[in-house]
C-alpha cells in the first residue's frame, strides 16, 4: 500500500470517530430554562383591615393584585407594581412606591415597597345651578357657597357619610331643590349625611348658613306666585326674584329621598324678618320619602311645612330658635315618632338674625297673608262643609319637652302647641310636657270652627309640668278670647291626660339627661321609664273613629303608648342624632 493510500485511509477513520464523538455529547437538545426568583412586595401605612389596591406585572402578561403584603416565586424579569389610592372611613390614602421597576434574577429575591400615607380630601365649592345628576361623596369636603340651585330634572346624589358645609364668606349660603328636581341623600346610622356650619366646632352658631328648602309640585291653599320666605335675599347667587312653591297640582310628586339626614346651625336671616329654616318643604309631595332626620340650633323654625303632602317618621329636633315643627298653608302629610327638645335658646350668628318672640313647639296655621283660598262651600278661614285644600296634618306619637326652670323664654313663646288661622289637623298619640306657658292654645275662632266640626281632632295626650309661667296652665283660659279650653277639648273626648304637680317631664322616660356639651343621642333614653303613664293610654286602634282612619290610611301606626318611643323599644334616634351647641 502506497504511502498516500495509507493517509487517506488514517484521515477517514479519523473522521469517523469524531463523528462518533460528536453524536455521543451529553449537550441539551434544546434550551435550559433559568430558576426562579422571588419577588417580595411589603405593603404599609394603612389601618388594619383596609386591604391596599396594588398591581404587579411582569413578562408574559404575569399580573397579580396583593391587598398586603406578598411574596411570589417568579421567572426572571422585570417586574412593575403600581398602586392606586385608597379610602377608608372618609380618609384618602396616597402611596408611595420603592423599587419599581425590579429586577428579578434566578435564585434571588428582589423587593419592591408601597407605603400608604393620608394625604387630604380635596375641597369642592358647589355654587350656582346643578343642571345634571350629580353625586357626593363622603371622601370630598363640600362647600355650599351662596345659594346653589338644583334644576329640574338633576338628581343631586349624596352618598352616606357625606359631609356639606355652608361658606361663611356668603352669608346665607343654602341648598335649594326646585319643582322637577330631586335629592337622593341617603346616609345611614353609622354615617349620616350631615349638613352644617363651615366655622370649627366650638364656634358654630345659629344662622351660620341658610338651610336646605326643597320645592315639589304639590298644593298648597294659597294663589298667586308666592315665594319662599327669605328666597329673594341679598345672598351670592339668589335669584332675587325669589323661588316660587305655589301652583303645584300633584299632591304624589317626588322630590326624592331624606334618609339619616341631619341639618345643623341653619336658618339665616337673609331679610329683615325672613329667615330661612333648617329644613323647609314647599308644596313637597307624597312620594318623598323623609325618615330619620334631625335639626338642631337652627335659627328660625327647625321644620316648616308650607302646603304639599310629604310624609315623615323618626324626626328629631333640638334647639330651635322659632318653632321646633311648622306647618301651614294647606300641609296635608302625615308624620310618625317625632322627638323636639328645648333646653335653652342659643346665641345667633352676629347679623345673623334674633330669636324669635314667639317660639312654640307646634305652630300651625291654616292660611295668612294674601291668596288664601278655601274648598268648595267655605270662606278661607271657616268651618267649611269638606276638608279641600284646609291644612289637615297629622302628627302622631310625639314627645315635645320644652325649657326647665330656669330658662328666658321669649315674650309670647314656650307654647307646647299653637293652632291657629283656620286650621284642621290631628293630633294623636302626643306627649307636651315643661312648656313653661301651657300645653296647647287653639287661638282663634276659625280654627275653633275645625275644631267643631271634627276636622280638628285631638287625641290621647300627656301633659306635664306645663304652664310654670302661667299658675300651671295647660289649656287656654276660658276668660280669654282663645277656644282650647280644658272643657272644649273634654267635650270632644279628646283624652287628654293632665298629669299630678308631682310629675316631671324627666320623671317620663327611662332617661332625661341634663343636656351639656358631650351629650350624645345614646345619652337620651325616651322610652317610657317604669310605670311611667305614658306606657300606656294611647289610641291604640283607629277603626272607632273612622275619620281618623280614613286620614291616617296604613302609614300612622296605631299605639298602645303615648310619646315617641315603645316601652323596651327600639331607641331609634340613639346613634346618629347630635346635641352640639356650637
Amino acid at each position: 500500500m502506497t504511502t498516500f493510500t495509507r493517509f487517506r485511509a488514517l484521515a477517514v477513520t479519523s473522521f469517523s470517530l469524531l463523528a462518533l464523538a460528536a453524536c455521543g455529547s451529553d449537550d441539551p437538545a434544546g434550551p435550559v430554562t433559568p430558576a426562579n426568583g422571588t419577588l417580595s412586595v411589603t405593603v404599609s401605612g394603612l389601618p388594619a383591615g383596609v386591604n391596599a389596591a396594588v398591581t404587579v406585572t411582569g413578562p408574559s402578561s404575569y399580573s397579580q393584585s396583593p391587598t398586603a403584603s406578598s411574596t411570589y416565586s417568579v421567572a426572571p424579569g422585570t417586574y412593575t407594581v403600581a398602586a392606586a389610592q385608597v379610602t377608608s372611613n372618609n380618609v384618602r390614602y396616597n402611596a408611595a412606591i420603592t423599587g419599581s421597576p425590579a429586577t428579578v434574577v434566578s435564585n434571588a429575591t428582589a423587593t419592591a415597597a408601597v407605603t400608604y400615607s393620608i394625604t387630604a380630601n380635596p375641597t369642592v365649592t358647589l355654587s350656582g345651578s346643578i343642571a345634571a345628576n350629580r353625586t357626593l361623596t363622603p371622601d370630598t369636603n363640600y362647600v355650599l357657597r351662596g345659594f346653589v340651585y338644583v334644576n329640574s330634572g338633576a338628581t343631586l346624589t349624596i352618598n352616606a357619610g357625606t359631609k356639606i358645609v355652608g361658606d361663611t364668606t356668603a352669608l346665607g349660603s343654602a341648598l335649594f331643590v326646585l319643582r322637577g328636581a330631586r335629592i337622593v341623600a341617603n346616609g345611614t346610622e353609622a354615617a349620616p349625611v350631615v349638613f352644617t356650619s363651615q366655622r370649627s366646632v366650638g364656634n358654630r352658631s345659629p344662622g351660620d348658613w341658610g338651610g336646605l328648602i326643597i320645592v315639589g309640585n304639590g298644593r298648597a291653599n294659597r294663589t298667586g306666585n308666592i315665594i319662599v320666605e327669605g328666597s329673594n335675599g341679598s345672598v351670592v347667587g339668589a335669584n332675587q326674584a325669589g323661588t316660587i312653591y305655589t301652583g303645584g297640582t300633584v299632591d304624589t310628586d317626588n322630590s326624592g329621598t331624606l334618609r339619616y339626614v341631619r341639618v345643623e346651625f341653619a336658618g339665616y336671616a337673609t331679610l329683615t324678618d325672613a329667615e330661612l329654616n333648617s329644613f323647609t318643604f314647599a308644596a313637597v309631595g307624597s312620594g318623598t320619602t323623609v325618615e330619620y332626620v334631625q335639626a338642631l340650633a337652627g335659627l328660625d323654625d327647625n321644620f316648616e311645612w308650607f302646603g304639599g303632602a310629604v310624609n315623615g317618621k323618626y324626626l328629631v329636633s333640638y334647639e330651635a330658635g322659632d318653632d321646633h315643627f311648622d306647618g301651614s298653608e294647606g300641609y296635608r302629610g302625615l308624620n310618625q315618632f317625632m322627638i323636639g327638645l328645648q333646653t335653652t335658646f342659643l346665641t345667633p350668628r352676629p347679623g345673623a338674625g334674633a330669636v324669635s318672640t314667639d317660639p312654640q313647639g307646634f305652630e300651625i296655621d291654616g292660611c295668612n297673608g294674601g291668596g288664601c283660598v278655601a274648598p268648595s262651600g267655605a270662606n278661607a278661614q271657616s268651618s267649611g262643609r269638606d276638608d279641600g285644600l284646609y291644612n289637615m296634618n297629622v302628627f302622631a306619637n310625639f314627645t315635645m319637652i320644652g325649657t326647665p326652670t330656669g330658662v328666658t323664654v321669649p315674650g309670647s313663646g314656650g307654647v307646647g302647641a299653637v293652632l291657629r288661622r283656620g286650621t284642621g289637623g290631628y293630633y294623636l298619640n302626643g306627649v307636651l310636657a315643661r312648656w313653661p306657658r301651657a300645653g296647647i292654645s287653639l287661638r282663634d275662632s276659625t280654627s275653633n270652627n275645625r275644631f267643631q266640626v271634627d276636622s280638628l281632632i285631638v287625641r290621647n295626650l300627656y301633659f306635664a309640668e306645663n304652664g310654670v309661667l302661667a299658675a300651671g296652665a295647660n289649656f287656654d283660659v276660658a276668660s280669654a278670647t282663645n277656644f282650647g279650653t280644658e272643657s272644649a277639648f273634654t267635650a270632644k273626648n279628646s283624652n287628654i291626660v293632665v298629669g299630678a304637680s308631682t310629675v316631671t317631664a324627666a320623671s317620663l322616660f327611662t332617661n332625661l339627661p341634663t343636656v351639656s356639651g358631650t351629650t350624645t343621642g345614646a345619652n337620651f333614653d325616651w322610652s317610657p321609664a317604669a310605670s311611667s303613664p305614658i306606657a300606656t293610654g294611647g289610641l291604640s286602634s283607629f277603626t272607632a273613629d273612622p275619620r281618623i282612619a280614613a286620614r291616617v290610611g296604613a302609614f300612622i301606626t296605631p299605639t298602645a303608648y303615648r310619646g315617641a318611643a315603645a316601652p323596651g323599644g327600639a331607641k331609634w334616634w340613639a346613634n346618629w342624632t347630635s346635641y352640639a351647641r356650637n
